[in-house]
C-alpha cells in the first residue's frame, strides 16, 4: 500500500496540476512537512498545499492512549495571487500543519491559528482563519482510518483575528463580503472590527 505522503501527493497533484514546486520543512522531533506550490496561471493564483500533516490522526493531547488508526487528519491549502512576492509563507503554513503533532492541536473547519508574526515577510497578516476547501474533495484512506480533509488556510490579520475571537468566523466572513474583499490578495488591507 502507498503512503499516505504519497497518496495526498497524488491526490493533489492529480487537483492542481503536474510539477508542483516542492520544499521541505523540518521541526525538531517531528517527522517532515513537505510544502507543494502549484502556479495555477489560467486562474491566476498560486496554490501553496502541506503534505505530511496528516500521516498521523489528530487527537487531543490530554489522551493518554490515542488510536493510531482513528482520527481527523488533515491537510492545509492556501490560495494566493501572485501579485507579490511570498518570502516564508511555506514556513509558516508547515508550522501550522506540524502543530498537531508537536502541540496536540485539531485542524478544523473554523479554527483561528494566530503565528502572531507576519506569515510571510512584509506581511500584514499574522494568523490563519481555517475554511472549507471546496474545490478538492476529501481523500479517502483504507479503512478504519478517517479520510484526509482539505482545509483552506485564509491569511488573516490581527484585527480580524481578533473580530472572529469576539463575533465568530461567520462575522468576519460576512464583513469581507460587504466590503468585497479579495482574501486572496496579499497586498490586501484588512477589514475593522465594528
Amino acid at each position: 500500500m502507498s503512503s499516505i505522503v504519497e497518496l495526498v501527493t497524488a491526490h493533489l497533484t492529480a487537483g492542481l496540476g503536474p510539477d508542483p514546486q516542492r520544499a521541505s520543512v523540518t521541526f525538531l522531533g517531528v517527522e517532515a512537512i513537505d510544502v507543494l506550490r502549484f502556479a495555477d496561471v489560467e486562474r491566476g493564483e498560486v496554490v501553496i498545499a502541506t503534505v505530511g500533516c496528516a500521516r498521523h490522526p489528530m487527537h487531543d493531547p490530554s489522551d493518554l492512549a490515542p488510536d493510531p488508526q482513528r482520527g481527523p487528519r488533515a491537510e492545509l491549502i492556501v490560495r494566493m495571487r501572485p501579485s507579490a512576492a511570498l518570502p516564508g509563507l511555506h514556513r509558516s503554513l508547515a508550522t501550522v500543519a506540524a502543530a498537531p503533532s508537536v502541540e496536540g492541536l485539531i485542524l478544523a473547519e473554523d479554527s483561528l491559528i494566530d503565528l502572531q508574526e507576519p506569515l510571510w515577510g512584509g506581511a500584514i497578516c499574522s494568523a490563519f482563519l481555517l475554511t472549507a476547501e471546496p474545490e478538492l474533495a476529501d481523500l479517502p484512506l483504507p479503512e478504519p482510518a478517517e479520510p484526509v480533509r482539505f482545509l483552506r488556510a485564509v491569511p488573516i490579520t490581527a484585527n480580524e483575528a481578533a473580530w472572529v475571537r469576539l463575533k465568530g468566523a461567520d462575522a468576519l466572513r460576512e464583513a469581507w463580503a460587504e466590503g468585497d474583499v479579495d482574501v486572496t490578495d496579499p497586498t490586501r488591507g484588512g477589514v475593522t472590527p465594528a
